[in-house]
């Protein structure tokens, strides 16, 4: 299944490293930066097994041009009544062309999958709460067989992620974040759906951060993406660390290094 895997394409946060002669209790906003590549690492490989697992699905569908955005907003549009409003979608899709953004939409309202309202905002139609449904179908069989022989450290990742987005989400603002959290969670719904989908959702609250950092820097979404490295660059990543440390605070110490030991130790 082709999807857009968000923050593909986005300016690549830095990760760093704790040295030898680091104590092991680092604070949050060192944990968001070393965090956020093990997330990205274990959400893709989700991703990727969910696409090359359910492009028959796609097909049934209409392929990618029909289906692209339903998967990537599919925690906020299978919701019942779920919708994604304009000012949402731009924030989600704030690296991409706006009106490239809009046609593809176009076709996939065309397409019968998504539902467009006067102001811009969208939600999926039936049929396309029926691909969803038949997504998270998918996205459990593949992540059951990717994460196969590591269910504790899923037991574990799936409540800890849990109580960082619920915090999160208790004071989040207008962006891509709000816009998607909290996923949906229907009863009975996979481990490893879960663990992905929770994955995906925390991703966008540090795209936000992201998003802010280089915005208080003076740049664009535009202007960031050609910005080389440099000390300019490691300014705008160490401001979304900070905005982005936020919600690990509701972690213990041991458990913010233990969260990161079973991402770094999931396969994908």
């Amino acid at each position: 299944m082709s999807a857009t895997i968000p923050g593909r394409g986005a300016p690549r946060s830095s990760t760093h490293r704790v040295g030898a002669g680091d104590g092991v209790e680092l604070p949050p906003h060192r944990f968001a930066g070393l965090v956020a590549p093990a997330v990205d690492r274990a959400f893709v490989a989700g991703m990727l097994a969910g696409r090359d697992g359910g492009a028959e699905l796609s097909s049934r569908y209409g392929g990618p041009a029909a289906t692209g955005f339903l998967v990537e907003f599919r925690t906020r549009l299978a919701v019942p009544g779920g919708t994604v409003d304009a000012a949402g979608f731009a924030a989600v899709t704030r690296y991409r062309d706006p009106a490239a953004c809009q046609r593809a939409l176009d076709k996939q309202v065309a397409y019968g999958m998504i539902q467009r309202f006067p102001d811009g905002g969208f939600c999926a139609t039936e049929r396309g709460l029926a691909f969803l449904a038949e997504l998270f179908g998918v996205h459990g069989e593949v992540t059951e067989e990717l994460w196969a022989g590591h269910d504790e450290r899923v037991a574990r990742l799936v409540p800890a992620l849990g109580r960082v987005l619920a915090y999160a989400f208790a004071s989040a603002e207008p962006g891509a974040f709000a816009t998607m959290a909290p996923p949906h969670e229907p009863d009975g719904t996979p481990p490893g759906v879960l663990l992905l989908n929770r994955l995906g959702t925390l991703r966008y609250h540090r795209a936000d951060a992201h998003a802010a950092a280089w915005t208080a820097a003076g740049h664009t979404a535009a202007s960031v993406v050609e910005l080389p490295d440099g000390p300019e660059r490691l300014a705008i990543e160490q401001e979304t660390d900070r905005r982005a440390a936020g919600p690990w605070a509701v972690l213990a110490a041991e458990e913010r290094l233990g969260l990161l030991a079973d991402l770094a130790a999931l396969p994908g």
